[in-house]
């Protein structure tokens, strides 16, 4: 069920990158090791991500939505399962797992086109322009 806009999905994108960046320090986990640096990584990725997707709040608009949402599902295994991939589970696994799962959810409940790309081929379209008119 996709119920999540890609607008709001680009603002929790703008909001989650830079948490995960901070993360380390925020959460205090920040030792230098893979704990620090894969959600400061993946938060960087976010927000590169985000500025490049076509969606109401990207910039550049080359990223589909549909890819991108693909990538986030990546990402959040990823950083779900890092603590156990790179051996710190011991030391810290909360903030990864809770962040990756959030990510893998919001991949799996937005909406792969935007609300504008309606209005666009709705508009751009002759056929149903002369419907219109009727």
């Amino acid at each position: 069920m996709r119920f999540i806009s890609t607008r709001i999905h680009g603002i929790m994108d703008y909001l989650m990158g830079p948490l995960l960046i901070a993360a380390p320090w925020l959460f205090d986990f920040a030792n230098g090791g893979a704990e620090t640096w894969v959600p400061v990584i993946i938060g960087i990725m976010i927000l590169l991500q985000q500025i490049m997707s076509d969606n109401e709040v990207g910039v550049f608009k080359s990223i589909s939505m549909a890819t991108h949402l693909r990538m986030d599902f990546i990402i959040g295994i990823f950083l779900a399962a890092s603590p156990w991939i790179f051996d710190f589970d011991e030391y810290v696994w909360e903030p990864h797992v809770i962040l990756g799962l959030m990510a893998l959810a919001a991949s799996l409940m937005t909406r792969s086109v935007p609300d504008y790309a309606h209005t666009r081929n709705t508009v751009n379209n002759p056929i149903n322009n002369m419907n219109n008119r009727r």
